[in-house]
């Protein structure tokens, strides 16, 4: 067993087989994630409103918000891996639909079918991470797949600008096809037929456990507030590079740095931030995020704009590896997909509320969005710093 100050390649090379080959369809399948960035700037090109790409964005949350409960559900019940599969398979076929879509109704509610369909596997995902590393070793595994997530990322947007320029169905084509060689790969090489516990009781039961652990509601608060701000990035943030006057080639070039940024640095920087106690460590990466887009209201520049992103991508990695590792740690094992499944609900709800507050703000005007972000992230780093000591991580 690792501890935390054991070198980076030590914890890497203990990682399972298993955790590698998810960890590689996940890059696949976030690689093609072209479609949902891009789609206010979709809708506003085909003559909606920007409030009526709010809604889109808000239906693609509802149907997040009941694949946290639903994927929780099956990857408990169903088991981890079926739930991915049928989960990739079935974003490939509404991506498509989506692609056809000409109306605002067949829009928005094509686009809940989406988010239904692609955000199941979450739960299931995490908790098959879980399953496999032991605790006290979740922090590095973590930030492993999101370096995978984040690898998918940053090539995947800067890829789909340049796309977007030429046809936006590619966009929906390409996300089809990453999510069904995702499905293929989680079919033929995750662990099959292992971590269903279907004796252990409902959402009820799962709600019971939930409601006694005040770290974890304090900390699904706290999330909930960051996820809103973080939201921003998909929705208000694309349009505010376009107010002053860039091609949409340049908002992705701008979230791919956020993914090389990643990439290159958690790593390396988790070795060093899972030493402290966890609740500091996200409170100073929550409220860095705050600050960070904050700072979009003052800035013009490229250059301005690149500062933006390096700082709420510093408090991204310093804070969301540590708090995946937190979470898991506190799901008992028979909750766990469920578990995952609660806590996803933080960035459901601010995906259904976030990107269409934040394009109401910015109808408004721009800095009273961003200022609020600001705000915003002072508060979750309160709420994480009320948390009880010691924090287990």
């Amino acid at each position: 067993m690792h501890t935390p100050r054991d070198s980076l390649s030590t914890q890497l090379k203990s990682l399972p087989r298993s955790a590698w080959i998810l960890f590689a369809g996940t890059f696949i399948n976030r690689f093609g994630s072209f479609v949902i960035p891009f789609l206010a700037l979709y809708m506003t090109r085909q003559g909606f409103t920007t409030g009526q790409a709010g809604m889109a964005i808000a239906a693609y949350g509802v149907g997040h918000l009941i694949a946290s409960f639903l994927g929780g559900h099956l990857a408990d019940t169903f088991g981890r891996r079926k739930t991915i599969v049928l989960s990739m398979f079935s974003t490939a076929g509404t991506m498509m639909l989506l692609s056809q879509a000409q109306s605002l109704e067949a829009l928005v509610g094509i686009t809940f079918l989406v988010g239904l369909s692609a955000e199941i596997y979450r739960p299931a995902s995490s908790a098959l991470l879980a399953d496999m590393i032991p605790a006290g070793q979740r922090v590095v595994a973590f930030s492993a797949y999101r370096w995978a997530l984040n690898a998918g990322w940053a090539l995947g947007p800067a890829t789909a600008g340049f796309l977007m320029e030429r046809s936006f169905f590619w966009l929906f084509v390409g996300n089809a096809v990453t999510a069904t060689i995702y499905g293929v790969i989680a079919l033929k090489a995750l662990p099959r037929g292992v971590f269903v516990t279907s004796a252990s009781g409902g959402w009820g039961a799962t709600f019971r456990a939930i409601g006694r652990d005040a770290r974890f509601m304090k900390m699904l608060a706290a999330s909930l507030v960051v996820a809103i701000i973080f939201m921003q990035m998909t929705s208000t943030f694309s349009l505010e590079i376009t107010r002053q006057g860039y091609a949409p080639s340049v908002y992705g070039m701008l979230i791919s740095l956020n993914g090389l940024l990643v990439i290159v640095f958690e790593l390396p920087l988790i070795t060093f931030t899972q030493r402290f106690a966890a609740r500091s460590v996200i409170a100073y990466g929550y409220l860095l995020i705050g600050v960070g887009f904050a700072l979009t209201g003052v800035s013009q520049s490229i250059v301005a704009f690149s500062f933006v992103v390096v700082v709420f991508t510093i408090g991204e990695m310093i804070s969301f590896p540590v708090l995946s590792a937190y979470v898991a740690d506190l799901a008992p094992p028979e909750f766990r997909g469920r578990y995952m499944g609660a806590f996803g609900l933080s960035w459901a709800v601010a995906l259904i509320g976030g990107p269409a507050a934040g394009l109401l703000l910015f109808g408004k005007h721009p800095i009273f969005l961003w200022t609020a972000c600001g705000f915003m992230g002072v508060i979750a780093a309160v709420i994480v710093l009320s948390l009880p000591r010691p924090v287990r991580q």
